[in-house]
């Protein structure tokens, strides 16, 4: 082996070996790093409920998750209709304005919805547990998750 092809070989062996050392460490880090429970996740797994207070949550679960059905059909049918109202005119008309407007009072009303369930949910926390709930809660509004 001549010399220039053992630096070479070196050469490319040590890039090898650095990419490796830089995918793994990313790896590493990326494994490390704790995203903030969802509120969901903290509510049930976190929080240790009593039996009364899974009943309670459960229930109140279930309530919401069917307005929260008929909230998201009524956003997706307003999206159709902006579809329908754009497909016609290819332009900014009063149907589009109207078709707009549903869907950002649909989106309101879910808004409001979730708070509600949101505010529902605390009032079956103990003190303690409230603290927590509250503390997810305000980063999940602050990272724009739910």
């Amino acid at each position: 082996m001549t010399i220039l092809r053992a630096i070479v070989l070196t050469v490319v062996l040590s890039a090898l070996a650095a990419a490796l050392g830089v995918w793994g460490g990313a790896a590493y880090v990326r494994s490390r790093i704790h995203s903030p429970p969802s509120v969901h996740e903290m509510v049930h797994r976190r929080l240790h409920l009593s039996a009364d207070q899974q009943r309670r949550i459960e229930d109140l679960e279930r309530d919401h998750a069917a307005k929260v059905q008929a909230l998201q059909a009524e956003m997706r049918a307003a999206n159709a209709e902006l579809a329908q109202a754009y497909q016609q005119s290819h332009a900014y008309t009063p149907q589009v304005q109207a078709a707009i407007d549903r869907f950002h009072h649909a989106m309101d009303a879910f808004q409001r919805e979730t708070m509600i369930h949101v505010i529902a949910m605390r009032a079956v926390l103990t003190p303690d547990q409230a603290v927590q709930f509250d503390d997810t809660v305000v980063r999940s509004l602050l990272a724009g998750g739910s």
